[in-house]
């Protein structure tokens, strides 16, 4: 596939990392600009471009960026793109100071798909970015960790189910976009290191009411 990474941080790159050891088209980007993602081109054969040029003939972007940056990404650049993944946190303490939207209730990728315009999918945003790296399994494989992901669109999961399965984790998809909160952080599913049943286990006990150290 030719996949966009919007966001070089620790997901982001690692995400490259994978996908083009997985023989897939990447290209990369970030907020300063190509020529500061030189080295991690040259380590893995991905192409560095600027934010705009990311999506370009895509057929899935990844967006890694953090959540208080979401708003600052170009009108309509994700416009037309089959798959849209959102690997993001909202962390108000800690980095993104306070949304007011999602202090309200409206879980963190539902926001991101509002302030994007374009649906997406939430995915990758539990896992240690270390991880990507060192705990891939295959398939069948009884110690193989599982991901939750969440999404309206059926086709659109179906792909990152698949591309799940050759980075070497299996998914659960719990439902839509609106139940995303049960990854979030905080609750029990977020960082969990287990498998199908366990994880689906974790889901089905999350609350949608944020912990007070997620809360601004």
């Amino acid at each position: 596939m030719k996949i966009g990474i919007i966001g070089a941080g620790h997901i982001g790159g690692n995400l490259t990392r994978r996908l083009t050891s997985l023989g897939h088209d990447v290209s990369v980007a970030n907020s300063r600009g190509p020529e500061t993602l030189a080295e991690l081109a040259e380590e893995t054969g991905a192409t560095a471009v600027r934010a705009e040029e990311a999506p370009v003939g895509a057929d899935l972007v990844v967006v890694t960026v953090p959540q208080k940056n979401v708003p600052n990404l170009p009108a309509g650049l994700l416009d037309g793109v089959p798959v849209v993944v959102d690997t993001g946190n909202y962390y108000p303490q800690q980095r993104d100071g306070k949304i007011e939207e999602i202090e309200a209730g409206t879980p963190e990728s539902v926001w991101v798909s509002q302030q994007l315009g374009v649906p997406v999918l939430k995915a990758f945003n539990g896992i240690y970015f270390e991880h990507l790296l060192t705990k891939p399994k295959p398939a069948g494989d009884p110690d193989r960790w599982a991901l939750p992901i969440a999404g309206d669109d059926t086709e659109a999961k179906a792909v990152l189910t698949r591309l799940l399965d050759e980075l070497g984790f299996d998914a659960v998809d719990y439902g839509p976009l609106s139940e995303s909160w049960r990854q979030q952080p905080g609750s029990p599913s977020y960082g969990a290191r287990v498998g199908v049943a366990q994880l689906t286990e974790l889901l089905a006990q999350a609350s949608p009411e944020r912990t007070a150290d997620f809360r601004a």
